[in-house]
């Protein structure tokens, strides 16, 4: 597996066709991991694995950004999507396996007392705040800054291009983990704020990730309580991966909407906001869907996916993996005189070179893709169920490679 790749001519071939139809070639999250040695087109995929269209071989550590949590093609999954294509996917009536992916839901994640469905998390959050625009009849919202919920306008910022600034005059930005700066909040805009949106804990893009003080969400919920605001938190990237009854249920609080998304499907198109009851009145209310909503494929998948993240107890072994691959990782490191600093969860890492230039760090992600491991560098990173102590071992050795490459390239 160290063993550096050929030269991906066949991708630079198709990069270039991609220009010239589609603006940027490659548009989106996936454009920021193009680099120098980065793969742009896969051609198949398996389990941890993928295969881009010269053949090289990659251990996928961002499994397609979350989505991927049990591997890719899985059997049980896929199977189960097939049996309801072969009954029909998009019809002009749902189909009853919409109430039994419900149901799961219902009986799986915590404070689900029901649920509805879209395609992306964004579809989730942005539905959350409808919601709870229409239950307190309130407009504005508190977010953590650089917290992300989606590309709607009132997520992005003030100068993103095809924004304007009216779009985030109801967005109230505040730092993780500053519980004064959120009493502020609601004490400068009395009876005014709808709701509170952050993830469990708190994973910015080019940043440490950072967990929730000791108490913190329970401040959390005890200030939106006393003060008529629903609590959204968007687990949308950390959704069962941290704990299969929702992320919440680790750090001891209960929101009122829990957004969910990425890994439900294990790759299939769908998400979902489960809700407590006394929100249901209002979600009924709010009027949010879409032309494929309802497909029925995606929705079966997503059951099958959730009842074997059960089946299999994934969470603690995808815990297990990251445990692993944490002290791994910096050990090799500390043998080749690095430093590498990994935040977050043991299932979403974040990988940091330490007392080093960024260029030094993206050159080590560099030397890791000419070997085979897909990593990008600004963003966390994804364990699966499928990763296995095959997979460890080629990861560590590839990566020690890529610190010996890196340190005689200085």
């Amino acid at each position: 597996m160290s063993k550096e790749n050929n030269k991906l001519t066949r991708s630079d071939e198709l990069f270039l066709k991609a220009k010239a139809v589609i603006p940027g070639g490659i548009f989106g999250h996936y454009k920021y991991s193009v680099g120098e040695s980065a793969p742009k087109f896969f051609s198949k995929a398996k389990d941890s694995y993928f295969w881009d269209v010269d053949g090289n071989k990659f251990i996928d550590l961002m499994c397609a950004y979350g989505p991927m949590i049990l591997g890719y093609n899985n059997p049980v999954v896929d199977k189960a999507a097939q049996q309801q294509y072969d009954l029909g996917n998009t019809v002009s009536l749902a189909s009853p396996v919409m109430i039994e992916l419900a149901e799961t839901l219902v009986d799986m994640v915590a404070v689900a007392d029901w649920a509805l469905f879209g395609k992306n998390g964004g579809d989730s959050t942005s539905l959350a705040i409808m919601v709870a625009r229409a239950e307190t009849g309130r407009e504005k919202i508190i977010k953590i800054n650089d917290g992300y919920h989606g590309v709607a306008s009132w997520m992005q910022r003030n100068n993103s291009p095809g924004t304007i600034p009216s779009d985030t005059d109801e967005i109230i930005d505040i730092e993780w983990n500053a519980i004064d700066e959120l009493e502020r909040a609601i004490s400068e805009n009395p009876n005014q704020i709808a709701c509170f949106i952050s993830s469990p804990y708190h994973h910015p893009v080019l940043k440490d990730n950072v967990l929730p003080e000791d108490q913190y969400w329970q401040k959390v919920e005890s200030l939106c309580r006393q003060n008529g605001i629903v609590l959204i938190v968007d687990d949308v990237r950390a959704g069962f991966r941290i704990n299969l009854a929702g992320s919440n249920e680790a750090y001891g609080f209960k929101p009122d909407l829990v957004c969910l998304g990425k890994a439900m499907g294990n790759g299939y198109p769908i998400s979902a906001l489960v809700g407590a009851d006394h929100l249901k009145k209002s979600a009924e209310a709010v009027y949010f869907t879409g032309t494929q909503f309802f497909n029925a494929a995606p929705m079966a998948a997503a059951k099958a996916t959730l009842l074997e993240l059960q089946k299999i107890d994934a969470v603690n072994k995808m815990e297990e993996f990251g445990n692993n691959l944490k002290s791994g990782l910096v050990k090799v490191a500390q043998e080749n005189q690095f430093e590498l600093v990994v935040s977050g969860v043991p299932t979403m890492p974040y990988f940091r070179l330490n007392n080093v230039d960024i260029k030094v760090h993206n050159s080590w992600i560099d030397e890791c893709l000419k070997r085979g491991l897909y990593m990008v560098n600004y963003h966390n990173h994804f364990i699966s169920a499928t990763h296995d102590k095959e997979d460890l071992e080629n990861i560590l050795e590839i990566a020690s490679d890529s610190f010996s490459a890196l340190s005689k390239g200085l």
